[in-house]
């Protein structure tokens, strides 16, 4: 178990609390649909999906950040998913228990994500699983997006915790690597996104869940 003292935790958004991969991947797909190029099965985009439009895109058409197109496939992508954020998107099994929880252990939860707030404020609001949060900070909310420790500073500020008794939990390295750097407790959830070769040992996390109920183990009890 973590600090008994523990006041809060942080959760990253996808591939952690929901599962967005469907509508990303539909809104990459339809780019392609839109040349006359054959569509892609689901199953090639979803292991990028934690890395946003670039790991879209790249996965879509062969492109990287440095192409003098990707400016404009990336606003392309952007209009596409923002047209469709929740259509298709779920919630992880287990993730509105595993809230509940935390409320009725009295423990502050929050979303700290890279995703744009263009996206995160419509799409939290669209879904009453947010309701009860009580920080949500998005990639653009501060100078700096993970693995940058500073969204996690904000989000304790907002909290009114300090970082030391936040938990923050991810399905990127990044995300990890943001919480050490933010001396919180850092969780891998490794159910998520978790791309192609990825060995979550190596990221340094002080523990790994394979399902979001699973971290209840390692809370303060009520």
């Amino acid at each position: 178990m973590f600090d008994p003292t523990l006041q809060a935790v942080l959760f990253d958004l996808d591939g952690t609390l929901i599962d967005s991969a469907p509508d990303l991947g539909a809104a990459a797909d339809q780019m392609r649909l839109a040349r006359g190029l054959p569509s892609l099965p689901y199953e090639r985009y979803r292991p990028m999906a934690g890395a946003g439009a670039r790991g879209m895109l790249g996965e879509a058409f062969g492109v990287t950040p440095d192409h003098p197109d990707f400016a404009a496939l990336r606003e392309e992508f952007f209009q596409n998913y923002e047209s469709r954020l929740t259509q298709a998107t779920t919630i992880f099994e287990g993730v509105p228990e595993l809230l509940a929880q935390l409320v009725g252990r009295q423990l502050l939860w929050g979303v700290v994500t890279n995703k744009s707030a263009r996206f995160t404020e419509p799409l939290t609001r669209a879904m009453p699983l947010f309701s009860t949060a009580s920080a949500i900070v998005s990639g653009d909310t501060t100078p700096h997006a993970k693995p940058h420790p500073e969204p996690l500073f904000e989000a304790a500020r907002r909290l009114g915790v300090p970082p030391e008794k936040c938990l923050y939990v991810g399905d990127d390295e990044r995300d990890i690597i943001a919480g050490l750097a933010a001396g919180m407790g850092t969780v891998a959830a490794c159910y998520g996104y978790l791309g192609q070769r990825t060995d979550t040992a190596q990221w340094g996390a002080h523990a790994e869940i394979k399902s979001p109920l699973e971290l209840l183990q390692w809370l303060p009890a009520a």
